[in-house]
């Protein structure tokens, strides 16, 4: 399989070059005085690779992606290619010195993270940057590829979001380095929000969805449980979706509604974001009355899904709005 690049300037907004050039600033600033500080906020080379399950997922990747990019290397004891990457990815981590975290997830051992990713074949990379997941590559790259990569991630990580990734220290024992994180106190709705991640873990989407619910029931505005909710719905609908029909059924139906709408929730659980949102606002153009506001109302779903601030959204809302007006 011939490795696919993804470029990752969607991610970065390129007009705000002095807010990202003082981001960077800020965050080597940081990273220089937590290496000045040294002991306890330090790691050992060894924690820079990690073997991350369903059950840890959200402590392991998406809390330590407010921290550091993780990249996160699907792989499985059978693929040859993966034991071809694999390594190359396991010294880089070591080489990148905290710049970024390699998460290994064993796709046999956890379908379901596989299915959430819209992992088509392995091996697959991807990074979760302040939690929010970007395609990398699939297939077996060469380094110079992966560094390009690498460097374009550590970069829009630095840039977009101020991370200034882990303090390394060579003599600092494995496990016993990473800094400990602080008891925060207990929010109102933390209980149903953990409920919810059970549940998603568990392949209960919903459960996962009702838990959202009730939190959005009490306090409409929590942004975590709107979050959560839409990314539960997407994965709820896409459940029991024949792939290969529902492509199909777009091709051959262009102004149906509901046939774009299934190919477009594809699109965006296979990390095609811009397809995804291109493909509705199109369908917009060619329907009216209750069609055109359903495919409407799920665009502002997906929406919901990447984030609002996300550049993709936010040309994507400027289209759409040409599209209605």
């Amino acid at each position: 399989m011939q490795p696919r690049n993804m470029s990752m300037s969607g991610v970065v907004d390129l007009a705000a070059v002095k807010a990202a050039q003082e981001a960077k600033a800020k965050a080597e600033q940081a990273r220089a005085e937590a290496a000045r500080q040294g002991g306890g906020g330090a790691v050992s080379p060894a924690d820079l690779v990690i073997d991350v399950d369903e059950a840890g997922f959200e402590r392991d990747v998406l809390q330590r992606s407010t921290e550091v990019p993780v990249v996160i290397d699907f792989w499985a004891e059978w693929c040859q290619p993966c034991k071809q990457l694999s390594p190359v990815l396991e010294r880089l981590a070591v080489e990148y010195n905290g710049r970024f975290l390699l998460a290994k997830i064993d796709v046999d051992a956890n379908q379901m993270l596989m299915q959430q990713f819209g992992v088509q074949g392995i091996p697959a990379v991807f990074a979760v940057v302040a939690g929010q997941a970007l395609p990398l590559f699939q297939g077996a790259a060469g380094e110079a590829q992966i560094r390009q990569t690498l460097d374009q991630l550590v970069q829009v990580a630095e840039q977009r979001f101020g991370l200034t990734g882990l303090v390394v220290d060579p003599d600092a024992e494995p496990g016993g380095g990473a800094r400990e994180a602080q008891e925060a106190p207990a929010g109102p709705h933390d209980a149903l929000l953990e409920a919810a991640v059970r549940a998603l873990d568990a392949g209960d989407l919903s459960g996962a969805v009702q838990a959202y619910r009730n939190v959005l029931a009490d306090d409409p505005g929590n942004p975590e449980a709107k979050l959560g909710l839409a990314q539960a719905e997407l994965l709820q609908r896409v459940q029991g979706l024949d792939p290969v029909k529902v492509r199909k059924d777009a091709a051959e139906k262009p102004q149906d509604a509901a046939a774009q709408i299934a190919a477009a929730d594809l699109d965006l659980v296979g990390g095609h974001v811009e397809d995804a949102f291109g493909r509705l606002i199109e369908t917009v153009g060619r329907t009216a009355g209750d069609d055109r506001d359903a495919v409407r109302v799920r665009l502002l779903e997906l929406f919901e899904v990447v984030g609002a601030e996300d550049p993709r959204v936010i040309a994507a809302r400027r289209a759409l709005a040409r599209a209605l007006f």
